[in-house]
């Protein structure tokens, strides 16, 4: 069992990331975190895991922990050993079988003689079998650096497992075996992620916002759910206060110019019966007074809607503001874009694939481009875009144009601040005016717009590049996505999904991600072995 009561954590000389935050996770269940970029989901993970302390705040965390973290920069000098939190213990081993007789190493060892083997036989079922146990990590590719510490979850076999987006880097079949061993584990399982395939088989979702943290019991689809009626009623508030507020606007203006008509007539009536001009001042001081009343009164009301309007308008979800209206491909549906015949590429005399390919693209498809990771995804896409030659067989190509985007959004210059970049796409000579309203409108406030791209999250370049193709007046021909839902949290993979959705040119894209590959409508696939 967890258990966070009035958790607050703030970097130092800066705001408070969260303040405060309550939760319980009972034991033997399977939870998922999530909420917006920035909200602090990493940060809580990690103060779960005991990596981090809280500024204040009480934790009771009942039995072991192991975390599995998103990023591997501050553990590449360890070793693998290390890495599965298991050295001491393999230390203690080689000792005492190499005969040293210490009762220290019987303690650290606690009877764990299979430790060896459960180290291996965990390797194996990642397929790490190649790798020593005292291997660096540094030399091991993404992919593989999360393999180690998923091997460390079976290893130590503890009590709650803490994972931050634990399918990053994660090929299909690497995928399918954490879906796995996630349904099958007893362990206390919290997590953040975007996989919604690994979402779909927890039994709580908790939201991190502002406000603190809200718990769904259920999957992700059942929180989507709940969202959407959320959102629905949330749009129903809005469109009453919207009414409301034009109806107080009018009883403000009617209710003032019945009584300017009043006042008139009675100034009128006055003058007529020959009131003194004391009197007359009195009266107008008076009707003034009532007037300047009145129109407070109406302004106070109207003040209260149009506050409680801003806070509805305020609630609506940010992906529901971005839209990236695409223009149409100039090329005709069907026309063959690509054909590339026994095709197959070398590094130096091994062939990157067992079999030469073939290979036809056409105007309007989505195709999908699958395998492990190192089977040649990558290499593929450079050959149909002309990037790579092939070492066998030939390609031909029609006349498209492309864009190419793959995970780390490399076609943002860093050098250029946030303005200047968009300003490549302002094709139709937006004015400066329209083009920072865009980029308001994709959530850059104005203090950002001259910040250097260089600076950006993975979630904020999806944003500033589609902010980009909005303002373009010519959707390109071909787009091509590698692993675009890498780094990014899910609103962001839902504002990409929708942007897509609405794109009505050729697709090329490799992800393992099934989820969104079904709702961007991929109807091809390239199975690469």
């Amino acid at each position: 069992m967890i258990l966070l009561q009035n958790i607050s954590f703030g970097f130092p000389g800066g705001d408070l990331l969260f303040n405060p935050i309550n939760l319980t996770i009972q034991a033997h269940t399977k939870s998922a975190l999530v909420g917006s970029n920035g909200m602090g989901k990493s940060t809580l993970l990690k103060i779960i895991a005991g990596e981090i302390q809280p500024l204040s705040g009480n934790m009771n965390v009942q039995g072991q922990i192991f975390y599995v973290p998103q990023m591997f920069g501050n553990f590449n000098h360890l070793t693998i050993a290390e890495c599965l939190k298991v050295d001491p213990k393999l230390d203690a081993l080689y000792k005492i079988t190499n005969g040293e007789v210490d009762e220290q190493y019987f303690e650290i060892l606690n009877d764990d003689w299979d430790i060896e083997e459960r180290c291996r036989n965990a390797l194996q079922y990642w397929n790490l079998e190649q790798f020593d146990l005292n291997q660096k990590l540094e030399a091991l590719s993404g992919g593989q650096k999360t393999k180690v510490f998923l091997a460390g979850m079976m290893v130590n076999e503890t009590d709650m497992i803490v994972l931050d987006e634990p399918t990053n880097h994660l090929d299909l079949e690497a995928r399918k075996k954490l879906y796995d061993f996630i349904e099958k584990t007893n362990a206390t399982v919290i997590m953040v992620s975007h996989d919604r395939t690994l979402l779909n088989l927890v039994n709580t979702i908790f939201e991190l916002s502002n406000q603190g943290i809200a718990a769904y019991g259920g999957n992700y689809d059942f929180y989507a759910e709940q969202k959407e009626v959320e959102s629905e009623a949330l749009q129903n508030d809005i469109h009453a206060k919207e009414r409301a507020l034009k109806k107080a606007k009018e009883k403000e203006r009617e209710t003032l110019e019945r009584k300017q008509k009043l006042d008139t007539k009675g100034k009128q009536k006055q003058e007529k019966s020959g009131v003194a001009r004391i009197m007359m001042n009195t009266l107008r001081n008076n009707a003034e007074k009532n007037t300047s009343k009145l129109k407070s009164v109406h302004a106070e009301k109207i003040s209260d809607i149009s506050e409680d309007l801003r806070d509805l308008r305020s609630a609506v979800r940010n992906s529901d503001q971005m839209k990236v209206n695409f223009s149409d491909s100039n090329l005709h549906s069907g026309k063959v874009l690509v054909t590339a015949e026994d095709i197959n590429f070398s590094y130096g005399a091994e062939k990157l694939w067992p079999e030469n390919l073939d290979l036809e693209v056409r105007s309007g498809d989505r195709i999908s481009i699958k395998g492990p990771n190192g089977s040649g995804k990558t290499t593929l896409i450079q050959l149909l875009l002309g990037s790579l030659k092939p070492s066998a067989g030939n390609i031909s190509r029609a006349g498209f144009n492309s864009i190419y985007i793959d995970q780390e959004y490399s076609l943002i210059d860093p050098d250029k601040t946030l303005y200047e970049f968009v300003q490549k796409f302002n094709d139709s000579a937006l004015q400066e005016s329209e083009v920072k309203t865009l980029l308001s409108r994709f959530l850059f406030r104005k203090e950002t717009w001259g910040k250097k791209c260089g600076v950006l999250s993975g979630g904020e370049r999806l944003r500033l590049l589609l902010c980009g193709l909005s303002i373009s007046t010519g959707a390109p021909d071909v787009m091509i996505l590698d692993e675009p839902t890498n780094n990014l949290d899910l609103q962001n993979v839902e504002i990409l999904t929708n942007s897509i959705k609405d794109y009505h040119g050729t697709l090329l894209v490799i992800s393992h991600d099934e989820v969104f590959l079904e709702e961007i409508g991929v109807h091809k696939e390239v199975i690469l072995g």
